[in-house]
C-alpha cells in the first residue's frame, strides 16, 4: 500500500507513469506534496496494478486524448519514447511532440520536463536523433520546458542497464567491439529522479536543456569489468576491431533479456563518446552529492537478482564458480 500525504502542490501530469523512470518518480512527487495525475494508454490495466493512484487516459498518438488529460494541469513530465514500437517512430515522435506542446499551450500548462538522451559528437543514431528533435520541438513552444539529457541510467528495469547486467551475468568470456572504447557517464536512477524534481521546481521562465552526467567517465569495457567485479566474476575479454554496433546488436538477441528492439537502438547510439557537452544541471544544485557508481550498481544488482528465476540464479552461480576457478589456476 502506497503512503499518501495531502496534496499541496500541482496538479502535475506524469506521462510514462508505468515505465521505469515514471515508477521511481511518482513516490517522490507524492511525498513532496504534489497532486500527481498519472497518464496511460490503458487506464483499467494500470489501475489494477496501482489502484490508489489517479489515472487519466492519454495516448500520445491520439491527439483527441491530450486536451482532456492536460486540462487543469500546472506542469507535465514528458517521459514517453517510442523506440520499441514498430514502424517509423521518428515521424510519430515528431508529430506527438508537436501535438503535445500545442495541447499544453492551449490548456495553460506552465512547465514541461522532458527526459532526453545525451548526444555523441559523431553521427547521431535514429534513436538519439529522435530524442534530440523531440526536445527541440517541446522547447520551441510557449511553455517553459526543461530538457534533461541522460546517458545510461543505473537501476533495475533500465534497458541499458539490463544489457550490461546480462553481459556480466551470462558470459564467462566475451569479445569487446571497438565501440566499447567510447566513454559514457552512467547515472543512478535516484539522481535522475532528483534532477527531474528540481527541473519541475526550477524558477526560470525560458526553456533550456541540461546534461545530467553521473560522477565518473568510463569506457564500455571499464563499465563491464567494474560490474563484473561487483558480481564476483572476472570474464575473459578480448578486444576486436571488427564488430560494429549494428552487428553487436544482433548478437545481443541471444544474450540479454532486454527488449531486443530497444537494445538494438541503444547499441546503435554508440557512435562516439556519450558525455556531457553542454550546461550541467548539477551546477544549479551546489553541494548535491551524486551517487557513486559502485553504490548505484550494487543496489541495481541486488534488485535485479531479486527478479531472477531459479534457473537464472543457478546459471549465475555456475558462472561465478567458473570465473573463480579460472582466476585460481592462472
Amino acid at each position: 500500500m502506497e503512503a499518501h500525504t495531502a496534496p499541496k502542490k500541482g496538479p502535475v501530469l506524469l506521462t510514462g507513469a508505468t515505465g521505469f523512470v515514471g515508477r521511481h518518480l511518482y513516490p517522490i512527487l507524492q511525498s513532496e506534496g504534489y497532486d500527481v495525475i498519472c497518464a496511460t494508454r490503458s487506464v483499467e490495466k494500470a489501475r489494477q496494478t496501482y489502484p490508489s493512484r489517479q489515472w487519466v487516459e492519454l495516448d500520445i498518438e491520439r491527439p483527441e486524448t491530450l486536451r482532456p488529460a492536460l486540462t487543469g494541469i500546472k506542469a507535465a513530465f514528458f517521459l514517453i519514447h517510442g523506440m520499441s514500437d514498430d514502424g517509423d517512430y521518428e515521424r510519430r515522435e515528431r508529430e506527438s511532440a508537436n501535438n503535445f506542446i500545442q495541447a499544453a499551450e492551449d490548456c495553460g500548462v506552465e512547465r514541461i520536463v522532458y527526459l532526453g538522451g545525451v548526444l555523441p559528437k559523431g553521427k547521431l543514431s535514429k534513436h538519439l536523433r529522435s530524442r534530440k528533435v523531440t526536445g527541440e520541438i517541446l522547447r520551441s513552444g510557449n511553455v517553459s520546458t526543461i530538457e534533461l539529457r541522460a546517458g545510461m541510467i543505473i537501476g533495475a528495469g533500465s534497458e541499458s542497464w539490463n544489457i550490461i547486467r546480462d553481459l556480466t551475468a551470462r558470459l564467462p568470456a566475451m569479445l569487446l567491439p571497438r565501440w566499447l572504447s567510447y566513454r559514457s557517464e552512467p547515472i543512478s536512477i535516484d539522481d535522475v529522479v532528483t534532477a527531474l524534481l528540481h527541473a519541475l521546481e526550477l524558477s526560470q521562465k525560458n526553456s533550456a536543456w541540461y546534461d545530467i552526467p553521473g560522477p565518473e567517465q568510463m569506457t564500455g569495457k571499464e563499465l563491464i569489468l567494474r560490474v563484473s567485479r561487483l558480481r564476483g566474476v572476472a570474464p575473459l575479454t578480448v578486444s576486436v576491431p571488427i564488430l560494429s554496433p549494428k552487428l553487436s546488436s544482433y548478437w545481443l538477441r541471444f544474450v540479454t533479456r532486454a527488449d531486443f528492439k530497444v537494445a538494438k537502438e541503444l547499441v546503435l547510439g554508440f557512435t562516439g563518446d556519450l558525455v556531457a557537452s553542454g550546461d550541467v544541471f548539477w551546477d544549479i544544485l551546489p553541494g548535491y552529492q551524486l551517487t557513486a557508481f559502485d553504490e548505484a550498481a550494487k543496489i541495481a544488482l541486488e534488485e535485479s537478482r531479486a527478479q531472477l528465476s531459479p534457473n537464472e540464479r543457478m546459471i549465475e552461480s555456475i558462472l561465478r564458480k567458473l570465473s573463480r576457478k579460472s582466476e585460481a589456476s592462472s
